[in-house]
């Protein structure tokens, strides 16, 4: 099975993807958008799902560290709305508290510049939410 792994933001969303075994997660891309605009990216979601052949969409439900819920989580569940109307495949929520500052470490480490960091956290984000959850489904803790 194909996953899409979304990281939703107030005007980016990161996209993953994983192989056809639904084993390892990628980067895919960053899509740019206007603030809770979020029809304007459907059409472009569902060009991937097709062209990719994706089965299940994987998003990042943004938590408070106390397990609370907020602004950013409601952001997202109209996102996810808004999918379910559009797109007809299984829509799962991975929490993802701390992605963003994770996907931030790597890239420090690896020495990557503050710009390109910002281009691309989005997307190593949703890499992130991604792999968890199939680390999760598979049962393992790989790469955690």
């Amino acid at each position: 099975m194909k996953y899409l792994g979304l990281d939703l933001g107030t005007k980016t969303l990161g996209v993953s993807i994983s192989d056809k075994l639904g084993i390892v997660a990628s980067t895919y891309k960053t899509i740019r958008f206007e603030e809770e605009n979020y029809n304007s990216i459907i059409e472009e979601l569902i060009k991937i799902i097709n062209q990719e052949q994706i089965e299940c969409i994987v998003l990042g439900l943004p938590k408070n560290m106390n397990n609370t819920y907020g602004d950013a989580t409601t952001r997202t569940m109209n996102f996810k709305e808004i999918l379910e109307k559009n797109i007809n495949i299984k829509i799962v929520l991975q929490d993802e508290r701390l992605t963003t500052k994770e996907a931030d470490s790597y890239m420090i480490q690896a020495g990557v510049s503050r710009k390109k960091r910002k281009q691309k956290i989005d997307s190593l984000a949703a890499n992130i939410i991604l792999q968890t959850y199939l680390d999760k489904v598979r049962g393992g803790n790989y790469g955690k």
